[in-house]
């Protein structure tokens, strides 16, 4: 049994950073048949030899030994076939646990406010019109008043119990994915890369609830391949969640004496959503026009293009994740900053566990993904 949880464990890693086994055996001071026995599981290592190839990989001892919990009920889908999806997805299931853990050591659990509301919705027929209704529903729900922005979305998720995973991975292919209550969650995980746009994480983060609450039916760890009509919705309810109509009106009849870049930036940062989603939110009312009047008028300020476009309509809903020019940081013009998009209620968890001597310093640092040094900074800086 060890020998099969460190082979597929090794295999994992090792597929994940793209590494042959030769590699492998090179970074680890091993011959590469010595290797490759260990990981078909033909032989079992010595502790020390298990500790080389994890300081070879880059990773935990714990990491390459401990078993891993199989997820099944997740929303994973990307624009390419991805390496490190099993990786990804056995990260994912150790963030669970290690949440789960100390919300019970802590006797800390927040419930999920708006679970009910997916069942619902389940009897309506599907499209856009249930996606805005979805919309309008959760934000009831979770407390927010028909016109108020959302000042804090990754704090607003998680008092409402939905737990929030700001996860780095470079690259262009994957911006987030969703669990459901039967494997731990409700969670969302984002994609926090600092290439992208901080407008996309949190786009990202109601793109994923929006599957929460409309998508169930889908949340299957096999399915990979994208479906346009769930994609569609799932853009819809996100820039109706973070934008609703009750509230962008009002907003952007108050900046009628504007130049017309300078109110698309300006409603673009009362929401926290990208200048995109303020053009076609625009684009319903006023036309495919909205897209060309702000490429010139912000190169005219600026001198710079954002984006070539042969047509403005081809930033249709479903289309938000299509391409790594429609999310890129450097592309989106008065972007917001990291500091926007915070994940705080497990740092607070480790805390309240550390100061209670529940658990030590080196474990607060495992659960939150951060090296010992860093960790004792943190600690240092509490007051």
């Amino acid at each position: 049994m060890a020998f099969n949880v460190i082979g597929a464990n090794l295999r994992r890693i090792r597929e994940s950073k793209g590494f042959t086994q030769e590699h492998v055996a090179t970074l680890s001071g091993l011959s590469r048949p010595a290797y490759r026995n260990i990981e078909t599981g033909d032989s079992m290592p010595k502790v020390s030899t298990l500790q080389n190839i994890a300081a070879g990989l880059g990773v935990r001892l714990e990491d390459l030994v401990s078993p891993v919990r199989t997820l099944e009920h997740v929303r994973f889908r990307a624009l390419k076939r991805m390496k490190s999806r099993d990786q990804i997805l056995t990260d994912v299931a150790r963030w669970l646990e290690d949440f789960d853990y100390l919300e019970d050591l802590l006797d800390d659990k927040i419930s999920y406010k708006v679970g009910g509301l997916a069942r619902q919705l389940a009897a309506v027929p599907q499209g856009a019109s249930r996606a805005r209704q979805a919309a309008q529903s959760a934000r009831k729900e979770m407390g927010l008043a028909p016109k108020e922005p959302i000042r804090d979305t990754a704090g607003l998720l998680e008092s409402r119990g939905i737990k929030l995973y700001p996860f780095i991975l470079a690259s262009d292919d994957f911006f987030g994915l969703s669990v459901s209550t039967q494997d731990g969650g409700p969670a969302i995980v984002v994609n926090v890369w600092e290439r992208i746009a901080v407008e996309r994480w949190i786009f990202s983060a109601a793109h994923e609830l929006g599957h929460l609450l409309l998508h169930l039916e889908a949340y299957q760890v096999d399915e990979t391949q994208e479906d346009e009509e769930h994609e569609h919705e799932a853009n819809i309810f996100a820039s109706h969640f973070l934008m609703p109509d009750d509230a962008f009106e009002p907003e952007w009849s108050e900046t009628y004496g504007l130049a017309f870049v300078d109110r698309v930036l300006k409603v673009k940062r009362i929401f926290q959503v990208s200048y995109k989603t303020v053009l076609y939110r625009l684009s319903e009312g006023y036309g495919s026009s909205v897209w060309e009047r702000f490429q010139v008028g912000f190169k005219s300020r600026t001198g710079r293009t954002l984006r070539v476009m042969d047509e403005p309509e081809a930033l249709l809903p479903c289309s938000f994740h299509q391409s790594m020019s429609e999310v890129l940081r450097s592309q989106e013009p008065d972007s917001l900053s990291a500091s926007d998009f915070v994940e705080d209620r497990l740092s607070k968890l480790v805390r309240l566990a550390i100061e209670r001597e529940d658990i030590t310093l080196s474990r607060g640092a495992e659960v939150l993904r951060l090296d010992l040094d860093t960790m004792r900074d943190r600690v240092a800086s509490w007051e």
